[in-house]
């Protein structure tokens, strides 16, 4: 490093650190109320594009704080524009609001005991995967940030972002819809940074990694076409169950002999099927329903195209016939590679340096992705596993359960990461985005 650059970096982890020092009072001031606002959003659940209730909470705790604010976006997301003293970019902040359709088996004292229809079935509804502490992440976040507006030089915009867990069937909703109706425009956003509390993270670490950091998630479907026979005379039809076997098998050479897996992981899943209604009949058509995780887009794009041609290619081979269609759930969740390296003193001054770890690439979904296909983006996991447990909760399950000791460092990461990239000026960061 040469000397200009060396005192570059100094003078700037100083002007971090300063700030951090100033903002530390505030920042333990402000624990109790994101514990009693992530309690009571934990309590009061609300389904995908049904946060109606969670949206007004948020909407009233913005204005409050004199923030601008916008509902209404993409069915019930919310969105507060706060201008700082002093001109300059704008930056992003997101969290997601809605819950699963699923039933606690915690025993906590703000358990959520709500129901709700799901599918004309009647479900539990929980926080099963933390969006509860997202969002009382980011309202702490906002009411810091609104008290402090000498030091944001340019303008911070809050998402709130409703869906992230997927919109009821027939429905839009999520971060694709709210980029459809231009939430990163009026003011045009520079960047967006996101996180994502980890129940088998400890408290106090906060992990990241450069480049493709989720995967693009796929939902496929497969429709096989045969003859229907009795069972005792198979040569008299054709079998959409052993072609539909063939395909499965077919499908995973596709990653075992095809796709180079030393650049990044991708797997083909077939999670349903379906055919035949006895067990002595060879039935005239079976459906097959399963989902692609990929980390990186010409790999995407193989593994595509030769599921296209190799699922009608095997059927006819057997006599039968066969399509595939995909839908996207969503993207691959890329983090902007300059704007990490840019940032990444920030968190680590936020955390220490420390607790600031790398890690691989997780072949789950994020719909943050939509809004880094867009402008650069920086998406991290945030540590809530009690320090020493030997017992982590899974997401997505009734026993999942978030240490509230882990958000603390969610709201001064968050803050400084705003504070220190509208502070920056012009950058270096590349018009990569999608790492094509």
């Amino acid at each position: 490093m040469n000397k200009l650059l060396f005192i570059g970096a100094l003078l700037f982890g100083t002007i971090a650190s300063a700030q951090k020092v100033s903002l530390e009072s505030e920042y333990n001031a402000i624990e109790n109320k994101i514990i009693e606002w992530r309690h009571d959003l934990h309590q009061n659940p609300e389904l995908s594009n049904r946060e109606f209730k969670t949206a007004e909470k948020i909407a009233k705790h913005l204005k409050s704080l004199g923030i601008e604010v916008q509902t209404g976006i993409a069915k019930t997301g919310v969105v507060g524009i706060l201008k700082g003293d002093l001109p300059g970019k704008v930056v992003a902040l997101r969290a997601d609001i809605d819950a699963l359709p699923v039933t606690e088996r915690n025993d906590l004292p703000f358990k959520s005991n709500v129901t709700s229809m799901f599918l004309d079935t009647e479900v539990g509804v929980m926080h099963a995967c933390g969006h509860d502490t997202h969002t009382a992440i980011l309202m702490g976040v906002a009411e810091i940030l609104s008290k402090n507006k000498d030091k944001i030089k340019g303008t911070v915009k809050f998402i709130f972002q409703p869906a992230e867990e997927g919109p009821p069937p027939g429905e839009e909703g999520g971060a694709l819809l709210m980029v459809q109706e231009g939430v990163l425009k009026n003011p045009n956003v520079d960047a967006i940074f996101g996180l994502h509390i980890d129940s088998e993270i400890p408290v106090g670490v906060i992990r990241y990694k450069s480049g493709g950091t989720m995967a693009a998630v796929q939902r496929f479907v497969i429709n096989v076409k045969g003859k229907q026979t009795h069972g005792s005379e198979p040569w008299a039809g054709v079998d959409p169950i052993l072609i539909s076997a063939k395909i499965i098998d077919g499908l995973q050479t596709i990653i075992s002999r095809e796709v180079n897996l030393t650049n990044e992981a991708a797997v083909i899943t077939v999670g349903k099927i379906t055919s035949g209604v006895r067990f002595n009949i060879i039935p005239e058509s079976a459906e097959m329903i399963g989902t692609i995780r990929s980390l990186d887009y010409d790999m995407k794009d193989l593994i595509t195209k030769r599921m296209s041609e190799m699922v009608p290619a095997i059927a006819k081979a057997y006599g039968g016939d066969a399509t595939i269609e995909f839908r996207n759930n969503t993207d691959i969740t890329y983090n902007n590679p300059d704007l990490v390296t840019q940032m990444l003193p920030t968190l680590k001054n936020a955390a220490g340096e420390a607790n600031v770890l790398t890690q691989k690439a997780v072949t789950g979904g994020e719909d943050f992705s939509y809004f880094q296909n867009e402008i650069p983006g920086f998406f991290f996991f945030l540590g809530g596993m009690t320090p020493g447990s030997t017992e982590a909760f899974p997401h997505h399950t009734p026993d999942f359960k978030i240490d509230d000791a882990g958000m603390l460092l969610g709201v001064k990461a968050m803050t400084e990461l705003a504070i220190d990239y509208l502070s920056s000026g012009s950058t270096n960061i590349k018009s990569e985005i999608k790492g094509k």
